[in-house]
Formats: structure tokens, sequence, C-alpha cells
């Protein structure tokens, strides 16, 4: 997938643990490992926002796009 999801960098960047951005944004650690993992498939806004303003962060600091290579932009349209 060609968005790139950067919530490890800005926890690195802040020395907080995933357990405690789960707590404070009021999400489980297993959804968020979800969306720091990038498997997630959507993201509400809500959740965006509580992110950013745990990290004190924009959403661009959170998410990123990346041109997908050729290659696997049709292996991955094979898989669905």
């Amino acid at each position: 997938m060609p968005i790139v999801v950067d919530i490890d960098v800005m926890l690195a960047r802040r020395k907080m643990s995933v357990g405690e951005l789960a707590d404070r944004v009021g999400i489980t650690p297993a959804n968020l490992a979800v969306l720091k993992n990038g498997r997630a498939k959507a993201v509400r806004f809500s959740t965006l926002a509580a992110l950013c303003e745990v990290l004190e962060c924009q959403p661009g600091d959170l998410l990123r796009w990346e041109a997908e290579d050729l290659a696997d932009a049709v292996a991955s349209e094979g898989h669905r």
C-alpha cells in the first residue's frame, strides 16, 4: 500500500510506549499496532486527531504517500 504510517517515529521522538499512546488516545494497543504496522484499511479522523493531539504533531508527521513499484501494484491486484 502506498500510504506509510510513521507512528513509531513519533513514538521514539516523544519517548512514549505503544501502550501509553493507546491509553491516552483511547484505543486498544492491538488496534494501535494494526495502524502502526500499516495493516489498517482506514483510520477515523477522530482517531487521527487524537493521535496528533497526544503526539503534538501534524497528520503529515504520521502518514505519508510513497509510489508503489509497478510489479507490487500488479501483484496486489491479483490478490483481490
